[in-house]
């Protein structure tokens, strides 16, 4: 493996990103139909926004990216609007960050987020992320909280991220990173689950993908081809994608 800030930082960056994140937070200011804000914990980002569908049906709960230490859940409210028309609910979740918080903090709140949420829809959950979203939604699928996962360009071993400086607040050692990643500790029984990364990612994206896939029995992995670290999101929102389909297929029969 090649310098770890360029496999997870510098690497991953386009020239396109910020148009493209400036579309989504357009895109994502332009969506009602939605509750906002509703509360799963006293930290002030322990809210979420819902997206309601009928009684019992099954529920998406969203995390966004943004290595446990940035980002907003209302910059990816876009992504709901294809799942909410085929009868799912959504829930776009933010979380306390790093390094606010510790991280064991930061987990802690992520499954209340998951037990408020499946309480209020009443459905089935299946637990959604990208990024560092998608390492929380492997830990809360092997945690029991949830009837499937979805992991989008995830870190699953965090081991790699000691030696760059995203670690700065992080604040992990060997043995808080060994212990924070779920390819370690995958058990079966687990639920249903898809590991999605762009085939344009780096190497060490691809590989966390596909090593996370492999631990999880019966996990099918999807590379996306063409689609970088973000533009992986459009191939989520767009209902003629085979990742569309994919998640919304589990959602439907998790």
């Amino acid at each position: 493996m090649s310098d770890p800030i360029w496999e997870y930082m510098t690497g991953q960056r386009r020239e396109s990103h910020p148009a493209l994140l400036a579309e989504f937070a357009r895109r994502s200011a332009a969506v009602t139909g939605y509750e906002r804000d509703l509360r799963y914990g006293r930290h002030e980002r322990c809210r979420f926004d819902f997206f309601p569908a009928a009684p019992g049906a099954p529920v998406i709960a969203y995390f966004h990216a943004g290595y446990w230490q940035g980002r907003d859940k209302a910059d990816f409210l876009f992504l709901a609007a294809p799942f909410v028309q085929r009868g799912f609910a959504w829930a776009a979740v933010n979380y306390p960050l790093c390094p606010d918080v510790s991280f064991d903090t930061l987990m802690a709140a992520t499954h209340d987020a998951a037990r408020t949420i499946r309480d209020r829809a009443g459905g089935r959950l299946i637990v959604a992320g990208h990024s560092a979203g998608g390492h929380i939604a492997a830990e809360l699928g092997m945690a029991g909280v949830a009837d499937a996962v979805v992991g989008l360009s995830g870190v699953y071993d965090l081991a790699p991220l000691l030696a760059t400086p995203l670690n700065d607040a992080l604040g992990l050692d060997a043995a808080s990173a060994q212990r924070h990643s779920p390819v370690h500790r995958v058990v079966a029984p687990v639920p249903p689950a898809y590991f999605i990364v762009g085939g344009d990612e780096t190497a060490g994206f691809q590989a966390q993908n596909a090593t996370m896939a492999a631990a999880w029995p019966g996990a099918m992995p999807i590379i996306v081809t063409g689609a970088d670290h973000f533009t992986v999101l459009e191939h989520l929102a767009n209902p003629a994608s085979p990742a569309f389909a994919a998640v919304a297929g589990l959602a439907a029969h998790a």
